[in-house]
């Protein structure tokens, strides 16, 4: 009897440590990014700068647009199935849900696309102010960790 418990507590501590590699073999593709900015584009009276954000060769970009307002710098990061919002304000930098009247993708679908538990988590990513390179930097390796794993492939 105690080897039949010992033989399944293995069995159960391999498929536990096999899925949590497996996970984070996801992430891996995610630490090469590029990011270059829009211009010669009319952006609107609301946006200050624009940029394109892309992890590979292949994907369609994600842009990022700067749009300041009473609550600070927010930095809107859009693509054609998701959005997301990191504000830079009083209380530092952190990934926030973006405000319903800037959406253009259905919040149905980015609910999908973004874990909104790791959006919770990443509500404050640092207390300290940042200027937009830092912002950008935090952008660009924190946006793989929002988007849920059977959705990852959207960045690649």
């Amino acid at each position: 009897m105690k080897k039949i418990n010992l033989v399944l507590v293995i069995v159960v501590l391999t498929l536990l440590v096999n899925g949590s590699v497996n996970a984070t073999e996801l992430r891996r593709g995610f630490k090469e990014y590029k990011i270059s900015p829009v211009e010669d584009l009319y952006l609107g009276k609301q946006i200050e700068k624009a940029w394109k954000l892309s992890y590979g060769t292949e994907e369609e970009p994600v842009t990022i647009v700067k749009k300041k307002n009473l609550n600070g710098t927010n930095y809107i990061v859009r693509s054609a199935y998701f959005e997301v919002n990191f504000l830079a304000g009083p209380n530092g930098f952190g990934a926030v849900p973006l405000k319903r009247s800037w959406c253009k993708v259905h919040g149905s679908i980015t609910r999908a696309v973004i874990n909104q538990e790791e959006l919770q988590r990443h509500k404050v990513i640092t207390p300290n102010p940042v200027d937009d390179k830092k912002a950008l930097g935090f952008i660009a390796c924190y946006l793989p960790e929002l988007i849920n794993d059977n959705y990852t492939h959207l960045l690649k």
